[in-house]
């Protein structure tokens, strides 16, 4: 007597990933382990590092745009004006492999472009019909701004919160280096001669000090966290295959 073989599917834990053959997406790290997770610190590193090259990206864009309107009254605007749609697409994969690696999205190229005439000209005709390297250049475009906002507030948040709660480990360098009792928060009189200051000198003020600091410290991964959800859905939307 023979049975039939069991249908075998696979193990319930066992998720695909975004794309066939992808492993699954690593997941979050807790709220209290965040600010030490190798995850929260590949986003800064796509906001860092996404400064420079907004930038660059940016300045090249206008440059090329605005050269290639100021020679339309020539032949010689066309060409430059696909050359911005050539250096758009090299960004773009650029930003596709900075998201793959550091924030773990991976977005699908577009489709090469394909000239249906050949020739200088038919190469040139068919990158300026190029949809994906238009939306490329407004990537590079609207992203610029963004990456400005997001540089200054993840380094902001992110120096303060540590510098903020460590105070308790450098607290005594104030009294021993300087006049100051403690960290001066503010020193002045007013016009009517009346002196109003802050230092942060008392057990109960450090520790209140390094508290704020700690808060700030776990808040930061999740700050960059919808930051960097921006360039997630910006990266999908404009950067990717059609």
């Amino acid at each position: 007597m023979t049975t039939a073989p069991l249908h075998q599917t696979a193990p319930l834990h066992q998720t695909a990933g975004p794309y066939p053959g992808e492993a699954p997406a690593e997941r979050r790290p807790g709220f209290l382990r965040a600010p030490f997770a190798a995850a929260t610190y590949r986003e800064i590193g796509f906001v860092l590092t996404g400064l420079p090259v907004a930038i660059a990206a940016f300045t090249v864009a206008v440059t090329l745009f605005c050269t290639g309107l100021g020679l339309l009254v020539t032949a010689l605007g066309l060409p430059v004006l696909a050359l911005l749609l050539v250096q758009a697409r090299g960004f773009g994969a650029l930003e596709r492999h900075r998201a793959r690696v550091l924030l773990g999205t991976p977005v699908a190229a577009p489709a090469p472009v394909l000239a249906k005439r050949p020739g200088f000209w038919g190469t040139v005709t068919a990158r300026l019909a190029d949809g994906a390297g238009w939306r490329a250049v407004l990537y590079q475009v609207l992203m610029f701004p963004w990456a400005v906002l997001s540089f200054v507030v993840t380094v902001t948040f992110l120096v303060t919160g540590w510098v903020v709660a460590l105070y308790p480990l450098y607290h005594w360098v104030f009294a021993r280096y300087t006049d100051w009792p403690g960290y001066r928060v503010y020193d002045f009189t007013t016009g009517a001669g009346r002196h109003h200051e802050l230092y942060i000198t008392t057990p109960a003020q450090i520790a209140g000090t390094c508290a704020l600091g700690i808060l700030l410290v776990l808040l930061t991964p999740l700050l960059v966290r919808g930051l960097t959800g921006v360039n997630r859905l910006a990266v999908r939307g404009l950067l990717g295959g059609r």
